[in-house]
Formats: structure tokens, C-alpha cells, sequence
């Protein structure tokens, strides 16, 4: 049985992490098969939208603990093999939505929050623990939090590493919805499907510029908008929406 699975429906891709025993972590063999599936999905045509998922009752709970000699060089692991996690979906030429099952601990908060729309269950819930086996943050976790809550906040989940109900999570805005446990397959995919409803081009546009406007000055992103928007009025996706939008109908995205 794989560690990482990946299931096909119209131009919707679903990578589900497949360790229900283990509660989803991420021993090496499993973080390769990750990066191996996000590969693959971003370089397939086909795929218009992501939904990454797991199963059981954990979305993942990050690092195998009972992994010990994957901590001995604990920077080259993270550098090897959860880097490149983080960079395949902010580096994704199309949205990922995380559907957040159960427990998202550790690094495995750190993949729902480097996905582009976050939804979880209502019976989830999200911990910032590493400080509770004496590590840091990793997985990107320390830039989504202190960008998404500022410091204050992002430190004291840190340093407290408590856990994060789900509606808790909403209030604090790490979440884009709370569903039922039961919807939650269905409403992820149903975003997913509205996703790859939208034109390609301007989406992977919007979120590769959106990932690097806060890194910028004001006049730099600015820069960053005109480039795009350039490229974005090139391709055929404008011309196609334009013509809709004269015709006062639904367009046909290429």
C-alpha cells in the first residue's frame, strides 16, 4: 500500500498522505512519495486544482518520531525532504486546497498552511508542537504564522504548543471554513471543481504574484502587478473572457 495516493476526477487532482496506522507522519519514504505525487500533479496537464488530504483521524502529525536517525542531522532532513514539500505547493502553477481531516501537528500544520484555500473539519485541530520535543518550527510554519497572525501570536502558539480547535483556527484566520466532518470531502472537492472551473493562466498568475508581494516594497509589487497583468492580457484566457463577457455568456476557458 502507498504511503501517498493520487486519485483522478475531471481536471481535479486528490493527494491523500496514506499512513492511517500512523496517523499520517512523514518518515522518509513518505515524504519522498509527497514530493514524488505534488511533482507529478503540477506537471500534468489535466490537473486544473489539488486537494491534499489524509486518512483516519489525522491530517498528518508531522515527523516520525520513532524515525530517531532523521534527527541526528535534523537540518539536512528538513533541507532534503521537507523544504521541498513546502516549495512544491507554493511553487504549484495551480491552487491547492487543504481538506484538513483531523490532527495537523507539527509539520503537518505546516503543509495545510502552505496550501492556497484551507478547510478543515469541524472535529480538527492544529498544534505548533515542536518545542515539545525541543525542535523549531520547520515546514515553513514560522513564515505562514508570523505572516498570517504576527509575531505576538505566532510565538505563543509556538512556544505554548497547545492545541487549536478548528473553530479557534477560523477566528484566527489559518482557516477559510469549518465543515462537518462528513461534508468535508465533498465541499473541498467542490471548491477544488470551481477552482479548475477558472481560467489556468490568470489563477497560477494570481498566486505566484500573491506569494511575492509581501516580500516586496510597495513599488516593487506594484512592478510585480503590471508584469503580470501583461501576461495575463496576452493569453488567450482574456480574449476568451472578454468575448464572454460581450456575448453574456459563461466562458470557455482553454
Amino acid at each position: 500500500m502507498s504511503a501517498v495516493e493520487i486519485t483522478r476526477d475531471g481536471a481535479v487532482a486528490t493527494v491523500t498522505l496514506n499512513r492511517p496506522d500512523k496517523l499520517n507522519a512523514l518518515d522518509r519514504p513518505t515524504r519522498w512519495e509527497l514530493i514524488g505525487a505534488l511533482r507529478e500533479v503540477a506537471a500534468d496537464d489535466g490537473v486544473r486544482a489539488v486537494v491534499l488530504t489524509g486518512t483516519g483521524r489525522a491530517f498528518s502529525v508531522g515527523q516520525d518520531l520513532a524515525a530517531v536517525e532523521e534527527l541526528e542531522h535534523a537540518d539536512e532532513t528538513v533541507a532534503g525532504s521537507y523544504n521541498p514539500i513546502a516549495q512544491a505547493i507554493a511553487d504549484m502553477p495551480k491552487p491547492v486546497v487543504a481538506a484538513v481531516n483531523g490532527l495537523a501537528v507539527g509539520a503537518g500544520m505546516g503543509l495545510a498552511l502552505a496550501c492556497d484555500l484551507r478547510l478543515a473539519a469541524d472535529n480538527a485541530s492544529f498544534a505548533c508542537a515542536f518545542g515539545k520535543v525541543g525542535l523549531v518550527p520547520d515546514t515553513a510554519v514560522s513564515w505562514y504564522l508570523v505572516r498570517e497572525l504576527g509575531y505576538a501570536r505566532a510565538f505563543w502558539l509556538a512556544a505554548s504548543g497547545r492545541s487549536v480547535p478548528a473553530a479557534e483556527a477560523l477566528e484566527l484566520g489559518l482557516l477559510n471554513e469549518v465543515v462537518p466532518a462528513e461534508d468535508l470531502t465533498g465541499r473541498a472537492h467542490a471548491l477544488a471543481e470551481l477552482l479548475a472551473s477558472g481560467p489556468a493562466h490568470a489563477l497560477a498568475l494570481t498566486k505566484r504574484q500573491f506569494r511575492a508581494v509581501s516580500e516586496v516594497s510597495f513599488e516593487a509589487a506594484l512592478a510585480i502587478e503590471a508584469r503580470h497583468q501583461g501576461d495575463a492580457g496576452g493569453h488567450p484566457d482574456h480574449v476568451e473572457g472578454r468575448t464572454a463577457f460581450a456575448e453574456k455568456r459563461a466562458p470557455r476557458w482553454a
